[in-house]
């Protein structure tokens, strides 16, 4: 009975902090849609706004949210072995809607990824490998884009402003991720030492709650050292062009949007358009609510109308670009979790 106690404890220790987390995310959402949204653009104007979009503009939308999904499915049939494109999209709907239910981010869809494909069959090594190139190449892309957003700005002569900050965090933060992942992957011996330090390090955890320790984890990791670097060997180039891809396609959403609701390219140009969103998604890595909500839009806003959008089409394109890249995933997701085991492929080597 003690033990039971004492290993629950933690679960208990760790309520009051959760519902802090969730409570700030509600305060957050709240105060951003109730009161700093209006106060940017009445929804009365925003409203008045969405209503001028015409039927060509509508099917350019849709197009190009439906190509935005598709591009979600390359980088796991490409990193996945076995992983056809009917099943990776149902992976990415399923995975991608969760981080929009829950708080926790990247962490949470790259979690349950891993979880819907155990149940499909395949291998923990083959999804280990998966989950960490398909999580760190959109990683790299987020901390790459406001670079490079920051360089087209200074090309055109447009001020940096916030993305200048933005730009020197996600270059320093690239750099050592890179470098990180590098030495990860510089040497069989090498995986081997850090595999055996982090089952240490585990196992001395576990032992604070009362828990066995984990076994060696050093031959695990040279294995999947040696995975990795043959699959990036091969693919490597596929993966990034593919990481673009899906990358990219949200941000067509974006600029269509802003077009179609009468942003043109005199108050808010293609390459200021790529620095608010590029900015927007660095925003969301840290996961304060579940899918950047209130803060995406917020954040995207505010750089939009400080590059010289008009406020109520600003609001109104931003809106509408997050529901176009929310609510069709979020319900597709939910379709696919609900019919999990149709969507089922046969792993190849997995």
């Amino acid at each position: 009975m003690a033990e039971a106690e004492a290993g629950d404890s933690p679960r208990r220790g760790r309520s009051p902090k959760r519902l802090l987390v969730v409570g700030v995310g509600i305060a957050l959402v709240v105060l951003t849609f109730a009161y700093l949204l209006p106060r940017i653009a009445d929804y009365r104007d925003v409203w008045d706004v969405i209503t001028t979009l015409t039927w060509e503009w509508a099917v350019a939308l849709v197009a190009a949210t439906a190509l935005n999904v598709l591009t979600f499915a390359p980088p796991w049939m490409v990193t996945l072995p076995g992983l056809n494109i009917r099943s990776s999209l149902a992976l990415t709907q399923a995975s991608t809607a969760l981080t929009y239910l829950v708080p926790g981010g990247a962490a949470v869809g790259l979690a349950s990824s891993f979880g819907l494909l155990r149940s499909w069959g395949f291998s923990a090594g083959a999804i280990s490998r998966a989950v960490t190139l398909t999580g760190v190449w959109n990683q790299f892309a987020n901390f790459t884009f406001p670079i490079v957003a920051l360089f087209l700005l200074t090309a055109t002569g447009s001020p940096g402003g916030l993305l200048t900050t933005a730009a020197f965090v996600g270059a320093a933060v690239l750099g050592v991720a890179v470098a990180g992942f590098a030495v990860a992957l510089w040497s069989a011996e090498l995986a081997r030492e850090i595999g055996d330090v982090a089952a240490t390090f585990v196992s001395w955890v576990l032992a604070k709650v009362r828990r066995g320790p984990v076994g060696p984890w050093g031959e695990p990791f040279a294995r999947f050292r040696e995975d990795t670097v043959d699959l990036l060997h091969r693919r490597w180039h596929v993966l990034t062009l593919a990481t673009l891809a899906g990358q990219l396609t949200v941000f067509l959403v974006l600029l269509l949007c802003l077009r179609a609701f009468e942003v043109p390219g005199s108050e808010v140009s293609l390459v200021e358009a790529f620095a608010a969103w590029s900015l927007a998604r660095l925003l969301t890595i840290v996961p304060l609510t579940p899918g950047g909500l209130g803060v995406v839009e917020l954040g995207l806003t505010g750089a939009l109308v400080g590059f010289g959008g008009a406020n109520a089409p600003v609001v109104a394109a931003v809106l509408v670009y997050r529901f176009l890249t929310v609510v069709p995933t979020l319900a597709l997701g939910l379709l696919a979790l609900a019919t999990w085991k149709r969507h089922r492929p046969l792993p190849e080597g997995a």
